[in-house]
């Protein structure tokens, strides 16, 4: 799995000043937590884009006082004002106590709806997963030959070994829909209601002139 590092620095100072001296360095302050002990620390914020700004799942390994943590991203906060990063949360990786992690999809093959003529539609494009840190990985991928037009693939679909999915079980993560090109030649296709009326209602007419 991908692995990203982080150099950071002990935090000494608390408070709203000591926080502002901080993200006035272009630096952001961070917690790692889920460990044996909770580290506050801050980093160049420079050092958290390849986590922040990505839909990859990656590890963060950092590095604060001469130790080093493993982590995963667990929650940001940004500046409702200037949209920059102001906090980050890390949860560290602890090899015999389980995470929650959200594990991005990657759909492979193609559907038999598509072959037909339908429109692949994602709905989600990640799991909430309960696992041990060792079978983490970047992706789940998710089968979808057998996709047929009209057909949803759903949570409870996805058969992953080691993992506990945490979304609910019937809700799909995608579709095969009709395309507008698809619906236009189905209508074409089907007679329109009352369309043979006319001509069973001609025939008494026809007599009635004989």
């Amino acid at each position: 799995m991908k692995t990203i590092t982080i150099e950071g620095q002990l935090r000494t100072g608390f408070g709203k000043a000591a926080t502002r001296a901080i993200r006035s360095q272009e630096m952001v302050p961070g917690v790692i937590y889920g460990g044996a002990q909770e580290v506050n620390f801050y980093a160049p914020a420079a050092a958290f884009k390849p986590l922040v700004y990505t839909p990859e799942f990656q590890i963060a390994e950092v590095k604060v006082d001469g130790k080093s943590y493993r982590t995963i991203l667990k929650d940001l906060q940004f500046d409702k004002v200037t949209d920059a990063l102001n906090h980050v949360d890390l949860l560290e990786l602890v090899e015999d106590k389980k995470v929650i992690a959200s594990i991005p999809l990657k759909f492979v093959g193609t559907s038999k709806g598509v072959k037909e003529g339908g429109k692949f539609v994602p709905k989600i494009n990640s799991l909430k997963v309960k696992a041990y840190p060792k079978h983490l990985k970047e992706q789940i991928e998710v089968a979808i030959d057998d996709l047929e037009l009209n057909g949803n693939i759903r949570v409870e679909d996805v058969k992953e070994e080691h993992y506990e999915i945490l979304n609910s079980p019937r809700i799909p993560i995608a579709s095969v829909v009709l395309t507008r090109q698809l619906k236009q030649e189905e209508a074409a296709a089907t007679p329109a209601k009352g369309a043979a009326a006319p001509a069973k209602a001609a025939a008494p007419a026809a007599a009635a002139k004989k």
